[in-house]
């Protein structure tokens, strides 16, 4: 490992990395609202942020100074979300602005032949001082992308892929079962809401958290309140 890496490994240890993401068609969709989510996260005192796309990477990497995670979403003709499927996706992110590239680190079949293990050799190859992150759903799939010269593992995708579809939170199981198993550091994110949720997972042995969503999206933070308020009204002794 070299030392720009340790270096991103320290600024980001057992702290707060918050995911600035916005798809196309969503009310906070467009690369200066990522930037100010991005800015305001690093006045909070988050130590990293993750981010999708070139262009939403190169703008938040004008305004912070912190390590981003970067990725490159595609869906495609069966609506699976696949993360930074092919090296050229990955050259793009690092290219952008990335210390950190999060790929998809299941064993689902990828784009032009290439397997996550030539990806994360092609990396390591070109861009030794980037840290190459898997993001899987079960514990043999961290197992795998560890294998395959993964640097970190996250628990990003568990709820997400078909074999995890009936996990509705974080699985604090899948939480330990890295930390326990795997001598690569553990990032734990997806479902994170809560204070107490982000403490107890720290308690595990995790290396970091990220949160998106109880952050960076109003519209369904407010719709947790709504929710909430309509509970009272229809509660018969509101």
């Amino acid at each position: 490992m070299t030392s720009k890496q340790e270096t991103v490994l320290n600024q980001i240890k057992n702290g707060l990395i918050v995911s600035c993401q916005a798809r196309e068609g969503w009310a906070m969709r467009g690369s200066d609202i990522m930037a100010a989510f991005a800015k305001a996260a690093e006045e909070g005192g988050a130590v990293g942020i993750r981010a999708n796309g070139e262009e939403d990477i190169r703008a938040i990497s004008r305004k912070v100074k912190l390590p981003i995670i970067g990725i490159r979403k595609i869906w495609d003709q069966d609506k699976r979300v696949f993360i930074t499927p092919d090296f050229e996706s990955a050259k793009k992110v690092i290219e952008a602005g990335a210390s950190i590239v999060a790929l998809d680190g299941t064993k689902r079949e990828r784009p032009n032949g290439e397997t996550l293990t030539s990806m994360i050799q092609g990396i390591h190859k070109n861009y030794p001082d980037i840290l190459v992150m898997a993001d899987i759903s079960t514990f043999e799939e961290g197992v795998y992308a560890s294998d395959c010269g993964a640097d970190i593992v996250s628990t990003t995708l568990c709820g997400y892929t078909p074999q995890t579809s009936h996990i509705n939170g974080l699985s604090y199981e899948l939480v330990e079962q890295l930390v326990r198993h795997l001598a690569k550091p553990i990032i734990a994110e997806g479902r994170i809401h809560t204070k107490e949720e982000a403490l107890k997972i720290l308690e595990l042995g995790c290396h970091s958290i990220v949160v998106g969503t109880a952050i960076t999206r109003p519209e369904i933070i407010t719709s947790w309140y709504v929710e909430e308020l309509k509970k009272r009204k229809a509660s018969p002794t509101a």
